[in-house]
């Protein structure tokens, strides 16, 4: 079902239902038809621009021009996936340990993406793990040192692990590899969709640990890892130096049924009460959504209005039916209606928006915007 053609039945009003029940109502029906169990409510309380990563702006961007030159909306040609939403998963894990005896320039941290925030209509075509590392050298002899190495190993949790018990003993190995941490951010990525997809199972996501250990080529040298330098968490107005995030590719197959594109006769109509699109912008702000919705701010998503006279010419785009439908309209028109006007082609959009978890969602939503109309 078209969410315009749900929108429109929005507008009816529900007369056994107070003015701000029936509100309630249309609004939790649309959002509905848009694939959401409610209205989001981001901690932020409000729609953040900058919470977006620079990635997701550029696929935005590029969606955004696709669906003008008519491309497919559930393709995610970026990552060669099929899908029509991607979310940028916030982790959720936290510190397990910052250094040691043994090792005072140690960091262990726990990975933790919620995977519930995927509804079990949707299928999972990719989870990528993205993990970034940042050095901020405090001393002139650290810069010096120069670009520092650390020994990156990232584990699967298979269990809870009892107090008391070696923790190590319910990790299996998925990764493990050298960073180069220089003055620009490092990075790895990482393909867990198979894992991710098990995390959408109850009771089955205990995360992931990522280790890091500072690689030194002579033990007599000064270690570049010490307590309140590298590994170590950075003063609480700075940013950790690791930071991680999981992007999810999903598919939600309810609105991405394939349709056949009709072809078109592109024909001026100049009567004004003949069937043809008219203008409508849709601002997010009229239905107050504007605290949630980071982009577009509205769309123009216009719809179809007027007669289907007889004869219906070419221009009107209708089927044979409609034109049967009109000539016997105008021999008995008490109990044969005229064809109705309605979308013929429409095209999709693209949102950007916070959930409830403050995740970042890019979703792209088919026949948003009605392109052209014609009698039916």
């Amino acid at each position: 079902m078209s969410p315009l053609f749900v929108l429109a039945v929005l507008f009816v009003s529900v007369s056994s239902l107070s003015p701000a029940e029936d509100t309630r109502l249309r609004e939790r029906f649309l959002l509905g038809t848009m694939g959401l169990s409610g209205r989001p409510q981001p901690a932020a309380g409000r729609s953040d621009r900058n919470k977006v990563p620079a990635a997701l702006w550029r696929i935005y961007r590029r969606s955004e021009r696709r669906q003008a030159e008519q491309g497919d909306a559930c393709t995610v040609s970026e990552y060669g996936v099929r899908g029509n939403i991607i979310r940028y998963v916030q982790d959720q894990g936290r510190l397990v340990s910052g250094g040691s005896e043994g090792c005072q320039g140690c960091l262990e941290k726990q990975l933790f993406f919620n995977m519930s925030v995927l509804q079990p209509v949707e299928l999972l075509s990719l989870a990528q793990l993205e993990v970034h590392f940042y050095w901020k050298p405090f001393t002139s002899a650290e810069i010096l040192q120069g670009p520092q190495v650390v020994s990156v190993s990232l584990y699967k949790v298979l269990r809870a692990t009892l107090k008391g018990a070696n923790p190590k003993a319910n990790r299996r190995l998925l990764l493990s590899q050298s960073v180069q941490l220089q003055h620009k951010p490092a990075s790895l990525t990482l393909d867990v969709t198979d894992l991710a997809e098990n995390w959408r199972k109850p009771a089955r996501n205990y995360g992931l640990v990522l280790e890091l250990l500072p690689q030194v080529t002579n033990p007599e040298e000064l270690l570049p890892f010490q307590p309140g330098t590298s590994l170590t968490l950075e003063p609480a107005l700075s940013r950790p130096l690791v930071q991680a995030s999981l992007v999810a590719v999903s598919l939600n197959p309810h609105q991405c049924r394939s349709r056949q594109r009709r072809s078109a006769i592109h024909v001026p109509v100049t009567p004004s009460n003949v069937c043809k699109a008219r203008h409508l912008y849709m601002d997010f702000k009229d239905v107050g959504w504007q605290d949630w919705i980071i982009a577009p701010q509205g769309y123009m998503a216009n719809y179809c209005h007027g007669e289907c006279p007889f004869p219906l010419s070419e221009s009107l785009n209708g089927t044979n039916h409609a034109i049967l439908q009109t000539l016997v309209h105008s021999l008995d028109p008490n109990r044969t209606p005229q064809p109705c006007c309605v979308p013929i082609r429409l095209s999709p959009i693209s949102m950007l928006y916070l959930d409830n978890n403050d995740n970042v969602v890019l979703r792209h939503y088919k026949d948003m915007v009605v392109d052209e109309c014609g009698c039916r």
